[in-house]
């Protein structure tokens, strides 16, 4: 999880319009998806080479094996300062084109209470190849004219609010949850933690901390430096399918403690995903641009 616009939605308090308010919601429920950047162009992980090679060797494991199963079920919690705390769910897809369908609960901090005047305290959201898809409430809807829908192209991401559009549009579009497992393997200090039993299941628990001045991989200290971490600590369970069952990360950003836990299960699971209709789908962009767009009651 990477809180990538949290410099621009402390800003999105009273008399601001509803798209900008979703706009925060895509930046908040980008945490739960565990993403990374496209490997293609990325420095070579050199951290890899302080790692003792046998737990180089077993993340080396986990990421292709996550890559070949494809898809997945999730649960995660996650809580920004006080800024945003919230719950996820859903299935999410990588084999091809990233795909995804979570429910995503709005459980506390200040996002939530303007959300929450605006009865959507609740959303849906879908993940396409070519869009990201946030459904709203009744009373957000009523003011884009009835539509519950709203539509981010990817590369209209750059217009959200904190200048890190570019790191967003990398997490909603990479759903593959490899992203804790590049950041051990980056940081050049993960160890071994032991064997425990998570949900049912005997796993292997590796923890490291991730110092990002120190980081080699340019894309993944890119990432962190955006979202305004400087130390983060990494702890992920893996079954005897080199697959993660679980993940915990926590660290601090400019907005106070963060700290995000997922769950995964149920790899190879269907991930098939449609667009909402068109007649109930406002486009962000287009939204963007209105100016006659209504504020937010006060939350």
């Amino acid at each position: 999880m990477r809180d990538s616009g949290v410099r621009g939605v402390r800003g999105l308090r009273r008399g601001v319009r509803p798209v900008a308010v979703t706009a925060a919601l895509v930046v908040m429920s980008a945490c739960s998806f565990s993403g990374g950047a496209d490997d293609e162009g990325a420095e070579p992980t050199r951290g890899a080479d302080r790692i003792d090679a046998r737990t180089a060797a077993a993340l080396r494991a986990v990421e292709k094996a996550t890559d070949e199963a494809g898809s997945a079920r999730v649960s995660s919690s996650s809580v920004m300062g006080d800024l945003l705390s919230l719950r996820t769910a859903g299935v999410l897809g990588w084999a091809g084109e990233p795909v995804g369908k979570l429910s995503i609960t709005y459980t506390g901090g200040e996002l939530a209470q303007s959300m929450r005047a605006l009865n959507s305290s609740s959303m849906e959201a879908r993940l396409l190849p070519d869009a990201y898809y946030a459904k709203v409430g009744d009373k957000f809807a009523a003011q884009m004219h009835g539509k519950h829908w709203i539509r981010y192209d990817y590369d209209d991401l750059a217009d959200l609010p904190g200048g890190s559009g570019t790191y967003l549009k990398d997490q909603l579009h990479n759903t593959a949850p490899v992203q804790p497992v590049k950041l051990l393997l980056a940081s050049g200090d993960v160890r071994r933690a032991g064997t425990e039993t998570v949900r049912g299941e005997r796993t292997t628990h590796y923890s490291g901390t991730v110092a990002v001045a120190a980081l080699a991989d340019s894309a993944l200290k890119e990432q962190l430096v955006q979202a305004g971490v400087t130390t983060e600590t990494v702890d992920i369970w893996v079954n005897d399918r080199n697959l993660l069952v679980k993940k915990v990360e926590r660290g601090e950003l400019t907005s106070g403690p963060m700290s995000s836990t997922a769950y995964y299960s149920t790899y190879g699971v269907k991930a098939a995903v449609t667009a909402p209709e068109g007649g109930d789908t406002a486009d962000f962009k287009e939204l963007l641009g209105n100016s006659g767009a209504s504020s937010v009651p006060p939350g």
